[in-house]
């Protein structure tokens, strides 16, 4: 075998799993999807990779001085921690 044929043959193996995984996610229940994404989330938390988007925030605290203006009700905003 040539190492192209090889090749193909590695990469058809690969299509075959991400169909399998495909297959997989489309009959997954909500209840496991929504046990994965909480898996996921703790992970990222526990290895310390959850950040506030502080952007976001800054748009929070420019709608709230806008509200607060037209308003006229003090707003309080506070960041995330």
């Amino acid at each position: 075998m040539s190492l192209k044929d090889d090749l193909q043959i590695y990469l058809e193996k690969w299509k075959a799993v991400e169909e399998i995984q495909a297959q997989e996610h489309r009959v997954a229940s909500l209840d496991l999807r929504w046990q994965q994404l909480n898996a996921a989330y703790g992970m990222a938390k526990g290895l310390g990779l959850l950040q506030p988007d502080l952007s976001e925030f800054g748009v929070f605290e420019r709608w709230a001085k806008l509200k607060e203006k037209t308003t006229n009700q003090p707003l309080k905003v506070q960041p995330r921690s």
